[in-house]
């Protein structure tokens, strides 16, 4: 297969993708930030909690 059809065939099937709305793509990136800093909060919350049980520990 030479690149000029390999350019055609790929043009022609992202014409058949069916791509997200913005407002999908909004909400999605709301979700996932969400997500994200929901984790960091509890990974934190974690981190403070067993660091100061080890300084407990070794004291």
């Amino acid at each position: 297969m030479n690149l000029i059809q390999y350019f055609r065939d790929s043009r022609a099937e992202l014409s058949r993708v069916s791509w997200p709305t913005r407002q999908q793509v909004l909400e999605g990136t709301q979700a996932v930030l969400i997500f994200v800093v929901a984790l960091t909060l509890i990974v934190y919350a974690l981190d403070l909690l067993f660091g100061n049980l080890i300084r407990l520990v070794l004291s």
